[in-house]
């Protein structure tokens, strides 16, 4: 029997997130069958729509895994150029993730991974800047059981997170992109964690269901070289395949200049010298979705955690730029609910996870 929710999904897909009209060329994109269910809806809303062109392909990590472990330097850098030619004709790109082992890239080459990231760039690159896009996640098994839940529950939280009034929810970020916009000086205190830089000049900018689903931050960032202190995150954060736990970073002029993670130093600091940006910021976050609470080892619904920040190493968003360019673009999350003081220009705006500046209690959650 199917499962309305995931027609519910679907329809925010794509009557909201990208608004399909007709004349459109779309690309669905699944990494794992499992996703077929939502791949069918969404293709026949597209057509629905008028979209003239809708086209669907699958990906499977496994396979993608044999490329990464025995790629040769050349083949590594062979630039697949007709990915880039068809991307060039999409208007509607949605990408779905199904895996059903988000640990399947753990052991694979890491330098092959950093070099096939930097040759197929251009491609996410257009997809970032040329297309409507959106990104989502449809539940699995696989990541159920890393968000120590059962399937049943996991669906529940990712469809109540995921299918919102994003309307309502976008009304409710202008509170928060107002104060951000006029804000320079930030800190940020909770355990481990003392944290200071300016985003002067770098407008706030919502995220209200438009690119991500589930969606909920509100972001900008930080003046390239203003960082100073240091921040100890306290959400898991899967990177490349790997997991790293209680990552903590020194800064020094907005440069980490000291990043340790139990017993993951050496794999922490070889993706943090990927390049010169990977080891200055591009992003710092705010996470105001309701309806997500807990960390659940999956970014797209962990950056979205409210009462969380999260403070991103590598490539800064050409909507917020300052200046940084990086191969990395590592977000990393830090829940203060219970633990924590968020600050602009010397006025407490959150504490332990609720808004407490007048402007701002009504993003707090009404459960």
């Amino acid at each position: 029997m199917k499962d309305p929710r995931v027609r519910e999904l679907a329809e925010v897909l794509v009557n909201y997130s990208t608004g399909v009209v007709p004349g459109d060329v779309v690309l669905i994109s699944a990494a794992g069958f499992e996703a077929m269910p939502l791949v069918k809806e969404i293709y026949a809303l597209c057509i629905a729509k008028g979209a003239k062109y809708v086209e669907y392909e699958f990906s499977v990590p496994d396979i993608n895994r044999y490329f990464i472990n025995g790629a040769s330097p050349e083949q590594v850098s062979y630039f697949p150029q007709h990915k880039l030619d068809f991307m060039k004709q999409v208007t509607v790109y949605i990408g779905l993730s199904a895996a059903d082992n988000s640990m399947v890239m753990a052991q694979a080459k890491q330098e092959n991974m950093i070099a096939w990231s930097k040759t197929t760039r251009p491609i996410v690159d257009q997809r970032v800047k040329h297309t409507r896009w959106v990104i989502t996640r449809y539940p699995t098994h696989s990541s159920a059981q890393e968000a120590r839940m059962s399937l049943d529950e996991y669906e529940d939280y990712l469809f109540s997170a995921c299918c919102i009034d994003w309307e309502k929810e976008s009304e409710k970020q202008d509170l928060l992109k107002g104060l951000m916009d006029q804000a320079d000086r930030v800190r940020i205190k909770s355990s481990d964690t003392d944290l200071s830089f300016s985003m002067k000049g770098l407008p706030g900018i919502k995220c209200d269901g438009r690119l991500n689903i589930p969606d909920g931050e509100v972001y900008s960032a930080p003046v390239k070289d203003s960082v100073e202190g240091y921040i100890t995150y306290n959400c898991p954060t899967i990177y490349q395949g790997k997991e790293f736990n209680n990552i903590r970073l020194e800064f020094e002029k907005g440069r980490i200049v000291k990043a340790t993670a139990p017993g993951m130093d050496e794999a922490l600091n070889k993706i943090l010298d990927t390049d010169e940006g990977a080891r200055y910021v591009g992003e710092f976050a705010i996470g105001v979705n309701p309806k997500i609470r807990t960390p659940m080892r999956n970014i797209l619904f962990d950056e979205k955690i409210f009462g969380s920040i999260h403070f991103t190493p590598g490539q800064c968003y050409d909507e917020c730029s300052n200046g940084n360019t990086s191969a990395v673009h590592w977000d990393m999350v830090k829940v203060l609910t219970g633990d924590g003081e968020l600050w602009f220009d010397d006025v407490l705006i959150q504490k332990d996870g609720l808004f407490v500046h007048e402007a701002l209690v009504a993003l707090n959650p009404g459960d």
